[in-house]
């Protein structure tokens, strides 16, 4: 018999078999109000299913007797060589999930030689996320209505070693996230009578939060305390266009990406605005429900902008299939935010560490099922190797 495993967090992320697995984990462990903000959507939640089926309605057609011995799942996004297709997206409030928080999931992210992506609306300053950890460092930005702030931003992320800039344009105005209302979700987390029940239901959680500092919008003059997940909204820019793309380009001297729905007269204009890649996104279903699924945009935008733009897809990714599903329809690499979260949120730093190599397993054994050498070769069949 195999000895009893001692730790807790351990003994738990050893039954976690894949993605799904972590986030039942991290839904028995996270109160309610934290656990619905990252697994909830907007208004019906439609978008949310859509974007995993258009991934699983996928289906593969696999090539015979090809030598797979010595794949390669090594791929070029941004000028950077990764050892798998993929990047760890930005999300926000992440020390609400579990105190460890942006930090464990850079390292996480550094040690599987990952991009990480710090949000604006992070619960951990920009520079000190640059000082606890060393991944390949990238800053998304919500262009707010304070210019002069917009403005500190950049130069505090270019001044900290962040190399790309990642500028999401879908958050003009709120999505309606019916979870988040039911629950009265604040920033820090308050003690309603709702979410005494929540808590108390989670002592581990909240001894947690207790031992921790306070939970604040670190990257926000005054932290902006107290605020609910809709007002934080209140601080975004409804009135951003095309010239605020082109102002950015000037001061920004690093790689610049667009993150939002991007359809391909959007790719077309966003390549003209000097962006040197695009990251097609529904925001993972939180901000218009019944938005087209990012996966289904992946090849109109691919024959759009050509192959010299970087194109990354996320929202719905849940496993290695779907990376490889992504990449044979045309793009450089797929984005997680909720999957790395469900990891954290099981177990802290390890938990992430356990997400990343579940998808990086799943990734590399479907390459090889496929009869695919490595991603060059998958990016090449890919239209050989997909049917509906």
């Amino acid at each position: 018999m195999r000895p009893v495993e001692l730790d807790a967090t351990r003994r738990r992320l050893a039954r976690c078999h894949d993605i799904h697995d972590l986030r039942a984990c991290g839904r028995r462990l996270t109160p309610r109000p934290a656990f619905d903000y990252v697994d909830g959507g907007a208004d019906e939640e439609l978008s949310i299913r859509a974007n995993r089926e258009a991934f699983t309605r996928w289906r593969f057609v696999p090539r015979a007797l090809v030598d797979v011995s010595a794949l390669d799942t090594s791929a070029r996004v941004l000028d950077r060589v990764l050892p798998l297709p993929l990047v760890l997206g930005p999300t926000g409030f992440t020390r609400m999930v579990h105190p460890a928080g942006e930090i464990a999931v850079a390292r996480a992210a550094e040690r599987h030689g990952l991009p990480y992506t710090l949000s604006t609306m992070a619960t951990t300053s920009i520079e000190d996320l640059a000082a606890a950890a060393a991944p390949d460092r990238w800053f998304q930005l919500y262009i707010l209505k304070d210019g002069g702030m917009n403005a500190e931003l950049v130069a505090r992320a270019a001044a900290s070693g962040y190399r790309v800039l990642v500028v999401t344009v879908d958050t003009v105005v709120a999505g309606h996230r019916s979870r988040d209302r039911r629950n009265g979700l604040v920033i820090p987390p308050e003690l309603t009578v709702r979410s005494m029940a929540s808590f108390a239901s989670h002592p581990g959680y909240w001894v947690r939060m207790l031992r921790s500092p306070a939970i604040v919008f670190a990257n926000l003059a005054g932290g902006h305390p107290s605020m609910t997940i809709e007002e934080t909204i209140s601080l975004f820019n409804p009135a951003i266009t095309w010239d605020d793309i082109a102002e950015l380009r000037e001061r920004w001297t690093g790689k610049l990406v667009i993150k939002g729905p991007l359809g391909a007269a959007d790719a077309r204009r966003a390549a003209e605005a000097g962006a040197d890649g695009l990251q097609l996104s529904n925001h993972g279903g939180r901000q218009l429900d019944r938005a087209v699924p990012p996966a289904d945009l992946i090849a109109q935008v691919r024959d759009a902008v050509g192959p010299g733009l970087c194109v990354l897809a996320d929202s719905g990714i849940r496993h290695g299939a779907d990376i490889a599903t992504a990449v044979a329809l045309g793009a450089d690499a797929g984005a997680v935010g909720r999957a790395h979260l469900y990891g954290l949120m099981a177990g802290g730093e390890p938990g992430v560490h356990k997400a990343l190599d579940l998808l990086a397993a799943q990734f590399t054994r479907t390459l090889q099922l496929l009869g695919v050498t490595g991603v060059d070769d998958l990016r090449k069949h890919g239209h050989e190797l997909l049917t509906r």
